[in-house]
């Protein structure tokens, strides 16, 4: 059941809890923090391309990369209706590669919990680094390890909408910390109105924050923040989510 294939074509309904334009707003005002205004981002991960779009109004030169033909599909389809300048390139995050480097990389929706092999996202972050203008900044959140615990845990999910619904059953392996879902969706045909069912299997690994910032660190990457989301506080021990900001470190002196 490979992830993010008849679940492409309505993720974003299922995923209109989430205030695309504040969470952007978020990752703009760090951005700027560290005096990134305009330029080239890549948005790491960009599924459906809607943390992309919000980035390419805010003025960014944006860029995204995904492993899933389907989700790119539909950012393809926003991207010509906004008539934003956006490259997207179909690659999985462990192996991407760009034409040059760029001043920032974005990473966000828990895309680094989908790198379950430690050493593959160690080899993501070399190639974040590797691609990072001098100085330039890479910024990606992650769920925490309580969420997977306390809140996702072995609970099942469901969801009724008016063209389409799912069931979303939900394991976590505390010891592996992995935590594994199954979706079973069913999506109303427009044509003969009957619905399709579709099922996904979706993994993630519940890494600790301490665990993320040494594969930062052996990356080569600086680190600069840790943050309980969508705050400049630290992580708290119920934090559902935390955003980490590391920053490239090296090329100048190379150079």
């Amino acid at each position: 059941m490979e992830a993010y294939t008849g679940f492409a074509e309505v993720y974003d309904i299922f995923m209109d809890n989430i205030d695309y334009p504040k969470w952007t707003e978020y990752v703009i005002s760090l951005l700027q923090e560290y005096n990134i205004s305009e330029g080239l981002v890549l948005d790491l991960g960009c599924g459906t391309g809607s943390v992309t779009e919000c980035l390419a109004a805010a003025g960014y030169d944006m860029t995204g990369v995904d492993m899933s033909e389907e989700m790119l599909g539909i950012a393809m389809a926003k991207r010509e209706k906004s008539g934003h300048d956006i490259l997207y390139l179909c690659q999985p995050m462990e192996n991407f590669e760009l034409y040059g480097t760029v001043g920032a990389v974005v990473s966000i929706c828990d895309c680094i919990n989908y790198m379950t092999d430690p050493q593959e996202l160690l080899k993501t972050f070399c190639l974040v680094n590797n691609y990072l203008d001098p100085k330039g900044l890479f910024i990606f959140d992650m769920n925490t390890s309580y969420k997977y615990r306390e809140l996702l845990a072995d609970n099942t999910f469901a969801e009724v909408r008016d063209n389409c619904s799912f069931i979303w059953e939900n394991y976590y392996d505390e010891e592996e910390k992995i935590n594994e879902y199954v979706l079973t969706l069913f999506i109303e045909d427009k044509e003969d109105k009957r619905y399709d069912r579709f099922e996904e299997c979706h993994y993630q690994r519940a890494y600790e924050v301490g665990e993320v910032l040494a594969l930062v660190k052996e990356a080569g990457l600086e680190l600069v923040a840790v943050y309980d989301a969508f705050t400049r506080e630290a992580p708290k021990e119920d934090s559902e989510r935390v955003y980490i900001i590391a920053r490239e470190q090296g090329k100048a002196e190379r150079e």
